[in-house]
């Protein structure tokens, strides 16, 4: 008994392989093919590797040619049915890879990726809905990238605008200076000193923006109180505000570590300042304040300039977004807030802003120090 039951193993075994490695073969060369003629194949090979299993445990058996018989065209009945089963799931996954790949294709020409209503496989599904997700991801990404050309032609045309005016009066002033018909030449010098300073101060801006932008803007953070920091901002503008009639407060700062670097921290609050002081009319109030939330340290100033336009509010932190007159220092080239913007982010922050009853308020957010 164990010996038949042996041979019966032996022999299934020999058929069923021989069958299988014919599959593997012609598997491996319809490789190019359609994946229905791969399920076709995989049909075929599962049925045949049973069929050839019998037929030799049949004949090993001495079966009738009767029972042969009956063996063999049950077989190839079964064939038939997987075969056609096969060819009917393998049309269907054809069908739905190809409208996948026409979905795919309007998404490579630039358009969006419109997802085919059925897929006849999970797998299908699921990259339908990977590619959705990166239809979605492409078009904010041309979205941000329209924005950003926009941004940096508004930019070059105000830098433009902003350099051309200086260097006309620069250049009028040096050929009076050269020609000797200047009525006082030390109010000349005064002048075109101002406007070097001030073309010195937006080049400056420039490449910091440029390095921000590169990301190859290096930060040293170091721990240290938000009460300090506020507090050398604020001693820092206190010449500026009293030349503008403006009230800097800052009761509302918390002695709370962040860890930053401390020169470049300054400078976005410098900016800020400075940005609030020449927004708020005199005998006004430029408030700041600093406190935990969370794990999050928010420096906050709030100015008195009357608000930002809604339709603006998204643009503040723009490169090269000046807004209206009445929110454009003469000197400004449109630089500060994205410079703010981008080492608040180098920090891991956010820089924010929203109004408030009488102005507006800019808030950063940075991770609190451990």
């Amino acid at each position: 008994m164990v010996t038949d039951t042996l041979l019966i193993v032996v022999y299934a075994t020999v058929g069923a392989a021989g069958a299988g490695l014919a599959g593997a073969v012609s598997l491996r060369l319809l490789r190019d093919r359609s994946v229905a003629m791969s399920l076709g194949v995989v049909a075929v090979v599962g049925v045949a590797a049973m069929l050839a299993g019998t037929l030799l445990v049949s004949w090993a058996m001495l079966l009738s040619d009767h029972d042969l018989r009956v063996v063999t065209m049950v077989g190839v009945i079964a064939a038939v049915v997987s075969l056609a089963v096969t060819l009917a799931l393998g049309r269907s996954v054809v069908r739905g890879s190809r409208e996948l790949a026409e979905a795919t294709r309007a998404l490579g020409d630039g358009g969006s990726f419109v997802p085919p209503a059925s897929s006849p496989t999970a797998e299908l599904s699921q990259l339908s809905r990977q590619l959705a997700a990166t239809s979605d991801k492409l078009a904010a990404s041309r979205e941000r990238e329209r924005a950003l050309e926009a941004s940096r032609r508004e930019l070059v045309a105000w830098i433009s605008h902003d350099l051309r005016t200086p260097l006309a009066g620069l250049q009028a002033m040096t050929e009076a200076l050269e020609d000797g018909v200047a009525h006082d030449p030390q109010v000349y010098l005064s002048r075109i000193r101002a406007e070097v300073g001030r073309m010195s101060t937006m080049v400056g801006d420039l490449f910091e923006l440029s390095r921000i932008q590169a990301g190859v803007l290096t930060l040293s953070p170091a721990r240290m109180s938000a009460y300090d920091l506020v507090g050398d901002a604020i001693a820092g503008v206190d010449a500026l505000a009293t030349e503008h009639g403006v009230r800097l407060e800052g009761h509302g700062v918390e002695a709370v570590p962040v860890e930053v670097d401390g020169r470049e921290m300054s400078r976005v609050l410098a900016n800020l300042l400075v940005n609030a002081i020449r927004r708020t009319p005199a005998d006004g109030t430029v408030a700041v304040s600093a406190r935990r939330e969370d794990d999050r340290v928010v420096l906050s100033v709030t100015d008195g300039c009357g608000g930002i336009a809604p339709e603006d509010l998204p643009r503040v932190f723009d490169t090269g977004w000046r807004g209206t007159d009445a929110r454009t220092p003469p000197a400004g080239a449109g630089l500060g807030l994205a410079i703010v913007r981008g080492i608040v982010e180098a920090h891991q922050g956010q820089a924010a802003v929203r109004n408030v009853p009488g102005g507006c308020q800019f808030e950063v957010r940075l991770p609190a120090a451990l």
